[in-house]
């Protein structure tokens, strides 16, 4: 039996991505091979990384004047290769959650940081607005959504300056102004895949401003795997054709904007849940709650029962709600695949244990 999973990552994924993918490692679309041997230089993986990447950049709108990259090392590898590459003397970051606070460490490593915005003085139940953006800086890097505390920015920010932004848990599911960043980058496994593979779309424009003075190491270039196409070294070949299945369900399922939709109404329904529950609590602001990751909390006078929460919610199939090990309490994770059902399952299982303890 499929359980409800809200896993945060790796996360839950389309069956259609695990039949397809299961399918060809087995064989590859008959060519006798299976996709975990077909080599990486031959036409038939070719056909599926020319295709990932024409689906990305169509479903995304992505401009022409824009790589779509798929590269190895996860996001956290991107957060020492960004300042690597561009940060010359200062960058800007805001700081909203663990892994925002991750990327800061690296970028000390090349330069000075600048955090223009934090939202640290309240645990970041809160995502940073209304700040002001330095024009004097190499660019500025903003962390989207925070799939630890729960906590997510909806708007495509006008920056002076080149914008950065790790979308790792929220890309594709709500529609984006490519063009108002220079680079998106994301891990794979919070919305599109499983482990492994990590996106970069980058602008030609930010290849410019390539530091030329520093040596940086080939592997760590993105000039090396744009004039590569990905294909420097052997790429996660099974992840991006499980990326390719994933994106192929979501164009035909109606796009960014039916999965922004679909985003909205688990969220809301959850959210709404949660706010009437007796038993549990949202800790984040309202204006800025997340869609991929919802955190909640059993309230102080039922801390005795947190354990017991988790139990009833294994019993009912339901997997991945435990919250985070730095935050404690619940967390579903609501991405792309996971399904309205999935929600009133939880939500079921939340009323359920209302009226047994509460």
């Amino acid at each position: 039996m499929r359980k409800h999973i809200f896993n945060a990552g790796p996360c839950k994924l389309p069956d259609v991505t695990l039949k397809n993918t299961s399918k060809a490692i087995l064989e590859l679309e008959s060519c006798g091979q299976s996709i975990m041997e077909v080599s990486h230089r031959s036409k038939d993986f070719q056909a599926v990384m020319d295709e990932t990447v024409a689906l990305f950049k169509e479903v995304l709108n992505i401009p022409e004047n824009y790589h779509v990259l798929f590269l190895g090392g996860g996001a956290s590898t991107q957060f020492a290769m960004i300042p690597f590459n561009f940060l010359k003397k200062k960058a800007a970051y805001v700081n909203s959650g663990v892994w925002s606070t991750t990327a800061i460490k690296e970028a000390k490593l090349f330069g000075e940081v600048e955090i223009i915005a934090s939202s640290e003085d309240k645990n970041h139940t809160y995502y940073p607005k209304g700040f002001k953006i330095p024009k004097d800086v190499d660019y500025l890097h903003i962390t989207s959504n925070n799939t630890i505390y729960g906590t997510e920015i909806f708007e495509d920010l006008d920056s002076p300056v080149p914008l950065i932004a790790d979308m790792s848990s929220d890309i594709l599911s709500r529609p984006l102004n490519v063009s108002k960043y220079s680079l998106i980058y994301g891990g794979a496994q919070k919305n599109l895949g499983p482990a492994g593979v990590t996106f970069v779309i980058i602008k030609d424009e930010l290849m410019q401003k390539v530091v030329a003075d520093r040596p940086i190491p080939t592997m760590l270039k993105y000039e090396t795997h744009i004039k590569k196409g990905s294909m420097h070294n052997t790429p996660p070949c099974v992840n991006i054709f499980a990326l390719r299945e994933t994106l192929k369900w979501i164009k035909a399922n109606g796009g960014v904007k039916a999965m922004e939709k679909l985003a909205k109404e688990r969220a809301d329904l959850l959210y709404a849940e949660i706010d009437r529950n007796k038993m549990f609590t949202a800790p984040v602001e309202k204006g800025s709650r997340s869609r991929m990751n919802i955190v909640f909390t059993i309230k102080p006078e039922y801390k005795e029962f947190e354990e017991e929460f988790l139990k009833l919610c294994a019993s009912k199939n339901i997997v991945g709600v435990k919250g985070h090990r730095n935050v404690g309490g619940f967390r579903a994770s609501t991405y792309n695949a996971c399904t309205i059902e999935d929600v009133k399952a939880l939500i079921a299982a939340m009323q359920e244990f209302e009226k047994q303890k509460a």
